[in-house]
């Protein structure tokens, strides 16, 4: 990418205030960013890019004709740095969480938008693999995702959630033991985990560690209570968690 005073930009928006606003903002907050051309459909995007490819494009999921998908779609070699742009959305916020992709939320802060400037300035262009479980898990949100991007120190890994047995807290990162044997190291709090799967099957059942439910092979009650997993390691049960874990089992039970 051009160095930091020669960026060049697009905005992709379906709603012309919202568009006029992110315009104003960044021509007011971010003078490094030229702005090349604004659309607000997936044809007036894809006449746009076919001319000339911008360093940050900004990209409304929902567009009157279609999706920002549909424009990755018919660019699938596009070398722009990508902000999705998306309204406040509980299950829009998930769907990018589960797929690693940064975003910017509508109504956004001036803070928020450096943020999301200065992140897509060093991001990988997301490939089509996350795209899908962004993809996926917006357009089924009462579902079960079934994979999950994961952020390492250096590259980003795409896990099946089936695959995961439990996450274990490391100051402020977090550790997933995977079926395969496998650990992954991730550069995210236990507590952004915890709140993104506890509707999946996982349960917080320490300060310091997450277990899937599925992988859970029997709750002993001495030594202070601990569960054994079913690839024979062990979990401690805080005091506060052990009437839970123990409903929770025996309603497993009783199924």
């Amino acid at each position: 990418m051009p160095n930091t005073q020669n960026l060049t930009t697009v905005i992709v928006d379906d709603i012309p205030a919202a568009l006029n606003m992110l315009k104003g903002d960044i021509e007011r907050l971010h003078p490094e960013l030229k702005i090349i051309g604004t659309a607000s459909s997936v044809v007036e995007t894809a006449k746009l890019l076919r001319k000339e490819q911008p360093d940050i494009l900004f990209l409304d999921i929902m567009l009157g004709d279609g999706s920002g998908f549909d424009v990755l779609e018919i660019f699938p070699n596009l070398t722009s740095k990508i902000i999705f742009v998306t309204a406040s959305d509980e299950f829009a916020i998930r769907a990018f969480k589960f797929a690693a992709i940064d975003y910017v939320l509508k109504p956004y802060s001036e803070e928020e938008l450096s943020n999301a400037i200065k992140k897509a300035k060093g991001q990988i262009h997301p490939n089509k693999e996350r795209l899908d479980i962004l993809k996926d898990t917006l357009a089924a949100p009462n579902e079960k995702p079934t994979k999950i991007s994961l952020h390492t120190l250096d590259k980003i890994i795409i896990v099946s959630m089936d695959e995961i047995i439990r996450c274990e807290s490391d100051s402020n990162n977090t550790i997933f033991y995977l079926q395969d044997g496998q650990k992954i190291f991730v550069t995210k709090t236990l507590k952004y985990f915890s709140d993104m799967l506890s509707n999946y099957q996982f349960l917080r059942v320490h300060q310091s560690h997450l277990v899937n439910l599925q992988f859970i092979k029997a709750f002993i009650k001495t030594d202070g209570g601990y569960l054994l997993l079913k690839d024979k390691s062990t979990v401690p049960v805080s005091v506060r968690k052990k009437v839970e874990v123990m409903d929770i089992l025996s309603s497993i039970h009783r199924k």
